[in-house]
């Protein structure tokens, strides 16, 4: 005969979070989160910036090959047909080449045409780049009349690349203002230069924001741009107009032209 059998009854005890450990693991974790964004945000922008700079590499090829094309001679000043169209075929008709991806990161597509539209694509595209005018040089060799034709954008001849004594300091396309619709940096245009009217020296910020957006911004920054001898390099703010202009060409006028900040 068989004894009737115990069963016993473990005694499970349940191990779980109280709501003080509970808001002090979500506390550190908000924590490395807050710490590590920045990071990524910065590594974002780096990647940007490295894609901006291969697009303003290849523009600054496109110039160099027109200019082997064109006797050594950049475009002529245009409005109906300006250098994105003029180097159209040099960059293979890819307008994509013409936007710097922190620009239309930051904000929507940007301008393109000042005041007489062009109606070609590549003109007509949204656009993050700004040729130089030139200006300082034709001011100084042209007459008055064939100066005024010249910012008039009927003067027929362009820039020979041997009036340019500093080709590797020398900038030949840099990155504009997102707002502004200009194709040429005009040193004596907009009360004297366009550096603060047209110009973005600081877009690659660690801040994210631009020169343009507060002052001071571009300082933890800098932009791209593309040599006349034939290179492309990020140049930091505001080293492109300070102490001497890389937009101006003569000895004199690269101090004449440079902006204290």
């Amino acid at each position: 005969m068989k004894k009737a059998g115990r069963t016993q009854v473990a005694n499970i005890q349940i191990n779980a979070f109280t709501l003080i450990e509970l808001l002090v693991v979500i506390a550190i974790i908000a924590i490395l989160a807050a710490m590590l964004l920045p990071a990524l945000s910065s590594a974002k922008e780096a990647g940007r910036r490295i894609a901006c700079l291969s697009n303003m590499r290849q523009l600054s090829l496109a110039s160099q090959m027109y200019v082997n094309d064109n006797q050594s001679t950049y475009p002529p000043r245009s409005e109906t047909n300006s250098w994105p169209n003029q180097f159209y075929v040099y960059y293979g008709k890819n307008v994509k080449v013409l936007l710097c991806p922190t620009d239309t990161a930051m904000f929507s597509k940007p301008a393109t045409v000042g005041l007489s539209p062009s109606n070609n694509v590549a003109d007509a595209s949204p656009r993050s780049y700004i040729i130089n005018g030139w200006n300082d040089y034709f001011y100084d060799t042209l007459s008055a009349s064939d100066f005024a034709s010249y910012m008039n954008a009927t003067y027929p001849d362009g820039l020979k690349l041997n009036a340019i004594v500093h080709p590797s300091m020398t900038v030949v396309l840099g990155e504009k203002r997102h707002d502004a619709g200009d194709f040429y940096m005009d040193l004596r245009e907009n009360g004297g230069n366009d550096f603060t009217g047209i110009l973005e020296q600081g877009r690659h910020s660690n801040n994210g924001r631009t020169s343009s957006q507060a002052k001071g911004a571009g300082s933890t920054g800098g932009s791209n741009y593309a040599l006349a001898d034939g290179s492309a390099r990020f140049i930091k703010f505001p080293q492109a107009a300070d102490p001497l202009s890389l937009w101006a060409i003569s000895d004199p006028n690269r101090a004449a032209y440079s902006i204290i900040y």
